[in-house]
């Protein structure tokens, strides 16, 4: 079920009410099938398998926390082996099967090819397969009871706010809240509801209507100009963060309204002044997944320099790997990871002059390095976006040109916009993106440090409710409708 949909907006208040109405030992259960019905609106049929890793890892779990020694490591090994099969099976067969095919090919042998399936990728999978992983995880390391009440470890795994696109929520902060009675709180209400508008607005204005071009574009960038190549690149930064923090900030309120806390995710990841400092800003719930369980158990920094490089790189190539079962993901994870370890290479060797002028100028190397950050992490969406390396390659070969037509325009003195010759995209199309863009950063800059329900907070009344009403009519008037599916429901 979609949150942008007819049903989602009978859905939502329906259970809310509901849960409120019932006494606290019936909540779980109420929850528990709205979030079955909540799944099942996608394909039914794949809910069985969330069911069969509930039941897996609910077992686990126990096992785990009753046994000792080399039994405990047995258990939890059987408990990964289990998600990660299913995931390696729905998620990465086909992909394994076709390069296994194309590098038979290249050696013309035919006749012992791998079949390919028809296999549809279960929505969200990704998401509940690392949920579920981190609650055996944390069993076996100690820092989690193991739950004996299986209807409410189901709930930790299908909990619907959160189910399909995450934040990765922990163990030990969800499971502890689905015990305790929440009492209806306006506040909840008001601040739950609140994050779920900014969350639509982000949703189906900003990134639904930044994806008409981008999608135009990517679906065949040899047809287009470089400048309209460069726009699309920087329209589908802006369009996968307003999709993605659009979902998470919906998921966070719905939960919010119920009176549960679910972690933030996104912190304005563009306002970071470095790739590092972005990963800490940008799916949180997922770069922190890593870090606590692949990156420090693989020694993290505290190993041998090379072997630390290897870590950082090691970890972003299998992030992007767990994106999507295709090479433009691993590229875009591979592309961060040599970020970041240059990034460490270039800071150790960094000449003094250049450390004395970043204290002295803190103001323009702040803005230098937010700009800089932004230009490396958008060249790297363009392999996560495109259909191909090929396609992907073609149009960071192109960005050049296009850098190079704005800055004649601009001596020139000349207006380069309109003579844009493309396919069904008007310089009107681009002005409206940038301008929602614009919109975007400017409330970002307003909020400052604070986050957008504390910044409304501390505003009077009657401008908290001006900011409302103008949300849900740009929402109303400005909204893209068609039913647009979250991008990272893919995964």
């Amino acid at each position: 079920m979609l949150f942008n949909s007819t049903q989602f907006l009978i859905f939502f208040p329906i259970v809310t009410i509901l849960y409120f109405l019932l006494p606290h030992k019936l909540r779980w259960l109420h929850l528990l099938i709205a979030s079955c019905i909540f799944y099942m609106a996608f394909v039914p049929i794949y809910i069985l398998i969330l069911v069969f890793t509930i039941i897996i890892d609910y077992i686990a779990g126990i096992a785990i926390e009753n046994s000792i020694g080399k039994k405990r490591k047995l258990y939890l090994i059987l408990s990964l082996i289990s998600n990660i099969g299913i995931l390696a099976f729905f998620k990465y067969y086909n992909f394994f099967a076709e390069n296994i095919n194309s590098a038979l090919s290249l050696i013309h042998v035919t006749e012992i090819l791998v079949p390919i399936l028809g296999i549809l990728l279960p929505i969200g999978l990704s998401f509940h397969t690392f949920q579920a992983m981190s609650y055996t995880i944390e069993v076996y390391r100690g820092e989690q009871k193991a739950e004996r009440h299986f209807g409410i470890y189901a709930l930790y795994v299908l909990f619907y706010p959160q189910l399909v696109a995450g934040p990765i929520e922990r163990p030990q902060n969800l499971l502890p809240q689905f015990h305790s009675k929440q009492t209806f709180v306006y506040d909840n209400l008001l601040k739950g509801l609140r994050l779920m508008l900014w969350g639509m607005f982000k949703k189906v204005v900003i990134a639904d209507r930044l994806a008409i071009l981008v999608s135009s574009v990517f679906s065949s960038p040899q047809h287009y100009p470089a400048i309209t190549l460069l726009i699309a690149a920087i329209f589908f930064s802006f369009q996968i963060y307003c999709d993605f923090s659009g979902y998470s900030d919906i998921a966070i309120g719905a939960a919010r309204v119920m009176g549960f806390k679910l972690m933030t995710n996104f912190n304005k990841p563009y306002h970071a002044k470095n790739v590092s400092e972005f990963w800490k800003r940008w799916h949180i719930s997922l770069s922190t997944w890593f870090k606590d369980y692949l990156y420090i158990p693989l020694g993290g920094k505290r190993v041998k320099i090379p072997r630390w490089y290897f870590n950082l790189f090691i970890v972003f190539l299998i992030s992007g790997f767990w994106h999507g079962a295709n090479w433009t993901f691993i590229v875009w994870g591979a592309i961060h990871g040599i970020y970041l370890v240059l990034a460490i290479v270039f800071d150790n060797h960094m000449p003094k002059k250049m450390t004395v002028f970043r204290n002295k100028h803190h103001f323009i190397n702040n803005i230098y390095n937010i700009i800089s950050t932004f230009i490396l992490v958008m060249l790297a969406w363009i392999f996560f976006r495109a259909n191909n390396i090929s396609d992907a390659l073609y149009i960071i070969h192109q960005l050049p040109y296009a850098i190079k037509e704005i800055a004649s325009s601009i001596i020139n003195q000349s207006v380069w916009l309109g003579r844009i010759d493309s396919l069904a995209i008007s310089p009107w199309q681009i002005v409206y993106g940038f301008a929602l863009i614009m919109l975007l950063e400017l409330i970002h800059y307003l909020q400052g440090n604070l986050s957008i329900e504390n910044y409304i907070d501390r505003k009077p009344i009657y401008l908290r409710w001006g900011i409302y009403y103008s949300m849900i009519f740009g929402i109303y008037f400005l909204g893209v409708f068609d039913k647009t599916q979250f991008i990272y429901f893919q995964f």
